[in-house]
């Protein structure tokens, strides 16, 4: 039977869901829709029957892995902020999004699956990130510390991008080069001094 979503986990159950969730993205990604839940209990050290009463069915398990995955690169832009300067904390955060798209591409197979069964595990996503996105943007525009005229849906769009050609892991030297230049072009431009 699955837990009742509306009562919190106790700090035990909840450390076994994250465990379950963050197996479940690793052995999604690496063998697809073929991945048991066997192998998935056994990669977060909990038993089956622990994993089923989380998540009774696969698309259940994929939709929360997924939504875990975007929950947990949203929730670290407070963290980030407060532990580094506003360009320092962009920068962090978008190695996390290239983290989060190599995930979601390993689970690309998994997660049609879900879509197939009537579940939309994207919704939201998008909204949720590009909040994400807008609150480290806005820390370094105000900051001075990156241009003012390039919005967040336009930085959205270059990371998007760069996840697209470069999100598979032997492609991270690549996504990392790429991330480089993109922030080096949120630079602020000097101003330009008056001729004479």
């Amino acid at each position: 039977m699955a837990r009742d979503a509306g009562r919190p986990l106790r700090a035990d159950a909840q450390r076994n869901r994250d465990k379950i969730l963050a197996a479940a993205v690793r052995v999604f990604t690496e063998e697809g829709l073929d991945a048991h839940f066997e192998r998935i209990a056994r990669e977060a050290g909990v038993g089956t029957g622990t994993l089923y009463r989380n998540f009774p069915t696969r698309e259940a398990l994929i939709e929360a892995a997924y939504r875990n995955e975007v929950a947990r690169l949203c929730e670290a832009v407070p963290g980030l902020l407060a532990t580094m300067p506003p360009r320092e904390a962009l920068r962090a955060w978008t190695r996390r999004f290239i983290d989060y798209a190599t995930a979601k591409l390993g689970m690309a197979d998994a997660l049609r699956s879900v879509v197939a069964s009537g579940t939309n595990p994207y919704a939201e996503s998008h909204e949720l990130i590009q909040a994400a996105l807008t609150s480290l943007m806005n820390a370094g525009t105000a900051a001075g510390a990156i241009r003012t005229d390039i919005s967040p849906t336009d930085m959205f769009a270059a990371l998007a991008g760069i996840a697209l050609t470069s999100a598979r892991p032997e492609q991270r030297e690549q996504a990392e080069r790429l991330l480089d230049l993109t922030l080096d072009g949120l630079r602020p431009v000097p101003p330009q001094l008056p001729d004479k």
